[in-house]
């Protein structure tokens, strides 16, 4: 599948508007939902929430979950109204990891083209200890991109793996009306309920 081919074309699952993830504009009731600014993420029992924080500016860059054993880390970005930015975005994630020395496996999943990579981990001398196994997923919404970093028990457990995709398509994303570049972090804030606190990386 050559990325050419879709560099101009969104990336979404064929039943995205009814199945997710979802526009704020697309839901009509979201009182379940926890409010984390640009994403809203639906409650789920024994599921742990946190959010990561750019050490050097301090602001909120991701929110992580935590659910059965499985992770999935959750970024929104800015896209343009007609076209995605996935296919692009994931190009520039493969090269990225392979000039680290990892390994990637390009493929088609349920949410559509993904990344199965396994990613060199550093020592304290910057030498490599080992791999850490990530699968990258994303959507392209209207004037926006969604990408998961999925780990744990849903990288080898198809039951779990079918529970995350669940758990990224019921995120609901909030866009908002400022001009923004293609491709720019939308705002993550803290929400009132309970979350863990921020944690910088």
């Amino acid at each position: 599948m050559s990325n050419d081919l879709y560099a101009a074309t969104k990336s979404a699952p064929a039943d995205r508007r009814s199945g997710g993830p979802f526009d704020i504009s697309e839901v009509s009731d979201v009182s379940p939902y926890i409010d984390f600014g640009a994403l809203r993420v639906a409650a789920r029992e024994d599921m742990q929430m946190r959010l990561e924080v750019e050490e050097a500016t301090q602001r909120l860059i991701a929110v992580s979950l935590d659910w059965q054993g499985s992770t999935l880390q959750l970024q929104a970005f800015a896209a343009p109204r007609t076209d995605g930015v996935w296919h692009e975005v994931r190009g520039q994630m493969k090269d990225s990891i392979l000039a680290q020395g990892g390994e990637v496996e390009e493929r088609v999943g349920s949410l559509g083209p993904e990344l199965l990579a396994k990613i060199p981990l550093l020592d304290e001398h910057g030498n490599k200890s080992g791999f850490r196994l990530a699968r990258f997923i994303g959507v392209d919404g209207p004037k926006w991109f969604l990408r998961g970093v999925v780990g744990g028990a849903a990288l080898t457990d198809a039951r779990a793996g079918a529970d995350i995709d669940d758990l990224f398509r019921s995120v609901i994303v909030v866009r908002g009306d400022v001009p923004m570049p293609p491709k720019d972090l939308l705002t993550l804030t803290l929400p009132g309920g309970t979350v863990a606190p921020p944690r910088s990386i």
